[in-house]
């Protein structure tokens, strides 16, 4: 696999290993982002253009490790509904309660998506989504 189909194409199937590199050099770019911005040397706006063009290959690439555990890639959606439960306002509900909708359920979500898509094990041989996976080529070099 190429890395343009790594970060961009939403097809095909990805193992685990691709994912963590995906996920630790995300991580490394969004602390950069931040830092940058909090320290003034980079403005909000760029900052935030930036995380914008991060979520298309972070979408592709979890899209494609959802294919090799043989889920529909609409499970990533769940992310989404994470987040909005993140940042929603739960201030009209007992304050006892407002941790369940804010915290509890967006943890469960991203721990079991966590689970389900860094530390299983992807469906040996061909399942509906592809062949199985092929590894990525970072160096750009031909494979033999």
């Amino acid at each position: 696999m190429t890395l343009q189909a790594w970060c961009f194409s939403y097809r095909g199937r990805l193992r685990r290993r691709d994912l963590w590199i995906w996920l630790t050099l995300w991580l490394v770019l969004m602390t950069l982002l931040f830092t940058l911005a909090a320290n003034g040397w980079l403005s909000s706006q760029n900052a935030a253009f930036g995380v914008v063009c991060l979520l298309w290959p972070t979408s592709a690439v979890i899209v494609k490790r959802l294919h090799d555990r043989n889920k529909a890639g609409y499970w990533g959606l769940l992310l989404i509904v994470a987040w909005m439960l993140l940042a929603g306002n739960w201030d009209m509900l007992p304050a006892s309660w407002q941790w369940v909708p804010g915290r509890f359920i967006p943890t469960l979500i991203l721990v079991a998506l966590l689970l389900e898509l860094g530390l299983c094990r992807g469906t040996p041989g061909e399942n509906r989504f592809g062949k199985a996976p092929q590894p990525v080529n970072y160096t750009g070099r031909r494979m033999a």
